[in-house]
């Protein structure tokens, strides 16, 4: 053995453990294993420190500063049946775990869980959203996921979590009764809900989940699509009121170009007929469109005022010009 070696494994007498972003456990490497009597071990805050020996989780130390001798270190001291103070090294494992809380990790679903929804029946949702987890109890963490390891990352674990996390989705999703369509305004209580089913499944592996987040629920596209005419449909209504909207709708766009709609026509007249076009839209519907009638001629079932009305809206919409609104108005007016 060199000197240096030699050095190196006597007189190790600090120990402590300066983490990876991500890590959440390692063994502390250390010559043949062997530490000093009465090394000090400096556990951080959101650390842990077990002493392992033969494979059996020991001693806990918890943030601090501790020193390693058989006062402070009872289960390991009855382990080996320690009857008074070693002087000597003595062998085993000293493991580091984080407790601090591992942000702002992303779950969803690789596959669509099929549900039974209580409004649309059989559907197929995509979820998405994020979560965090924490180190709480070190026994079982250490038992069921570091075991020999060396070192444990979260991207080591992330596989096992989400697979628990799709799990207790399925179960949250078709039980929760919630029909698919009020979802987007329950995915507070749906995050809660999700979040109480995924926690039992973390605790048997000694994690916690202080967030739970649901983003985002979706159908499928075809699906999706069936909705979105559907909602189209419920929208529009009655059909007859839809079309005189997409002409107040028309109206306002070309006034809005320039010369207004008079100026779509070659002149005056092209304007008139636009005039009388946009005036029957507005008429009601079981009204059929009635001819202008001569001065002293017979009369129209649509009263004169109403329709002057009317065209007068025609005209601020820029479909008359004031020319041509006068002139009907006129006109109508010889028939009162």
């Amino acid at each position: 053995m060199a000197l240096r070696d030699f050095i190196s494994k006597q007189f190790i007498d600090v120990i402590e453990w300066t983490e990876e972003p991500g890590e959440l456990a390692e063994r502390f490497d250390f010559a043949d294993n062997e530490i000093q009597n009465g090394a000090q071990l400096t556990v951080r805050e959101t650390q842990a420190a077990v002493v392992v020996d033969e494979g059996v989780l020991a001693d806990m130390y918890g943030p601090g500063l501790h020193t390693l001798e058989t006062s402070n270190m009872p289960i390991l001291t009855n382990l080996k049946n320690w009857d008074k103070a070693f002087e000597s090294p003595f062998k085993t494992d000293v493991y580091f775990f984080s407790q601090k809380e591992q942000l702002n990790l992303k779950w969803g679903t690789a596959q669509p869980v099929t549900i039974r929804d209580a409004e649309l029946g059989p559907v197929r949702l995509r979820a998405f959203g994020t979560y965090s987890f924490r180190v709480k109890e070190i026994a079982p963490f250490y038992a069921s996921l570091v075991g020999t390891l060396e070192k444990v990352m979260v991207k080591d674990i992330e596989p096992q979590l989400r697979a628990a996390i799709m799990t207790a989705l399925a179960t949250g999703l078709g039980s929760g009764g919630i029909p698919f369509l009020d979802l987007a305004a329950n995915q507070q209580k749906l995050s809660e809900a999700l979040k109480d089913a995924v926690d039992p499944a973390f605790a048997q592996y000694g994690l916690e989940v202080p967030s739970f987040f649901v983003e985002s629920v979706s159908l499928p596209e075809e699906v999706q699509k069936h909705l979105d005419k559907s909602s189209s449909m419920r929208v529009i209504g009655d059909l007859d009121k839809y079309a005189k909207f997409q002409a107040a709708e028309a109206i306002e766009k070309a006034a809005e170009q320039e010369g207004g709609m008079a100026g779509i026509g070659a002149g005056a007249g092209a304007g008139v007929a636009i005039g009388h076009a946009m005036a029957g839209a507005f008429a009601q519907p079981q009204q059929a469109a009635q001819p202008a009638q001569p001065a002293g001629g017979g009369g129209s079932d649509v009263d004169p005022f109403e329709r002057i009305e009317k065209l007068h809206k025609l005209h601020e919409a820029g479909a008359l010009s004031k020319e041509e609104f006068e002139a009907k108005k006129a006109e109508l007016l010889k028939q009162v």
